[in-house]
């Protein structure tokens, strides 16, 4: 049956590149407007998971040792894997040499499209904090509702053992299987949403025109972020025992998925269905280290702000020495941590450091056309390393967490 899937995904996939080589108005039209009705019944289920995951899995372990366990290994590797990205960023970066974009290149009109966020990176970060409980669930802001989610899941587990807690607990397991009913759903019929994802891929291609000067630039971005898929993540799977073939093959469909959604919470619900169903992963793990690794495991966003920082200050003058640099790795990979979780967050967190040290922004609105394409492998990567950090971690605590039941 998985090889039967897999084929029938790439059949999908090609007839979409097909439909999208065909550039009709009508037909691209229509596939966009297939292509947004998934993304947004995905992004439906995903923040229900996200609430559901944690609280049951927290009600189930508690706020002791084995909960501790868990987060610091996750935790652990999310850093490791996001600090080796960048890492590699920086490589690269000075292998490649990108120069600087002429200055008639920059065009005015493209300068005046670039817009900051009405919000500043403090504000993102004060807006963790939740002031109204129903307000996190309207906006979509997981970061809050994580904070939520671990109150009520810790509270739930600390609650005596009674007839309440029991009809909590199971409640919110009923409330969670419909869940994961209404996912396998969409699954089925996700080849229909490959066609549309595929043919909007290739339309998208086709208007973009990507410059010859930035050549070098999307070189760094798309290498680093090749090189961190098959290479630096599956290292990490093989020194923790793990077969990378295997893992990846287990976790493919959700990777595809990232690359056409481009939204690491939008998959979600796959991501979580793939690491239980076809890695076997413990539903105590999945359940608690997807949710939280979709909001802070950044591992193309750390990437891409700190290779595009250093583009962007290099184009401005600014000096760049070895100090720079490093402060701006470390920079890069807490800013991407912390990044909201919001659609082109990296490109508007991006747009606001620079902002802050007073460089020139206008040479962002260059990098607009292409963000797309770079989105797209950038979000696959942060799929792929989630699924390896949760791998790893049901590797690493499979003597701790015995039971396979939340």
């Amino acid at each position: 049956m998985n090889k039967k899937q897999i084929i029938i995904w790439l059949a999908a996939m090609a007839v979409g590149v097909g439909l999208g080589l065909l550039h009709l108005q009508a037909v691209d039209t229509m596939m966009n407007y297939i292509a947004t009705i998934y993304t947004r019944l995905f992004r439906l289920l995903a923040v229900p998971t996200i609430v559901l995951a944690v609280i049951t899995t927290l009600a189930s372990l508690g706020g002791g040792k084995e909960l501790g366990k868990i987060f610091k290994t996750s935790l652990t590797y999310t850093l490791l894997t996001t600090f080796s990205a960048a890492v590699i960023g920086l490589v690269l970066y000075l292998l490649i040499a990108p120069g600087n974009i002429p200055v008639s290149a920059i065009d005015a009109e493209k300068a005046a499209d670039i817009s900051m966020p009405e919000t500043t990176y403090a504000d993102q970060v004060l807006s963790v904090v939740p002031d109204n409980i129903v307000r996190p669930l309207l906006e979509g802001n997981v970061l809050a509702l994580l904070l939520l989610c671990f109150a009520v899941g810790i509270a739930i587990s600390k609650m005596p053992e009674s007839r309440p807690k029991e009809i909590i607990v199971n409640g919110l397991a009923g409330i969670q299987e419909i869940l994961f009913t209404l996912i396998r759903w969409l699954i089925a019929i996700l080849p229909i949403g490959i066609v549309a994802f595929a043919a909007q891929l290739i339309a998208e291609a086709g208007a973009g025109v990507m410059a010859d000067s930035l050549g070098k630039y999307v070189a760094v971005i798309i290498s680093g972020n090749l090189i961190q898929i098959f290479v630096i993540l599956p290292i990490f799977l093989l020194l923790s025992g793990l077969n990378p073939i295997k893992t990846f093959s287990g976790m493919s469909p959700a990777v595809i998925m990232a690359f056409f959604t481009k939204s690491s919470a939008a998959t979600l619900p796959v991501t979580m269905e793939n690491a239980e169903q076809r890695l076997g992963v413990n539903k105590k793990i999945s359940r608690f280290v997807l949710p939280l690794c979709t909001t802070i495991n950044m591992n193309g966003c750390a990437a891409f702000i700190f290779c595009t920082s250093l583009f962007v200050m290099q184009n401005n003058g600014m000096e760049i020495s070895w100090a720079t640099m490093i402060l701006w790795l470390f920079i890069s990979v807490i800013s991407a941590v912390g990044n909201a979780g919001v659609p082109m967050g990296c490109y508007f967190l991006t747009l606001s450091l620079m902002s802050g040290i007073g460089a020139n922004i206008s040479i962002m609105g260059i990098i607009l056309p292409i963000y797309t394409i770079i989105d797209m492998v950038e979000t696959s990567e942060n799929v792929w390393s989630d699924s390896c950090v949760c791998a790893i971690t049901n590797k690493k605590m499979e003597k701790t967490v015995n039971s396979p039941e939340v």
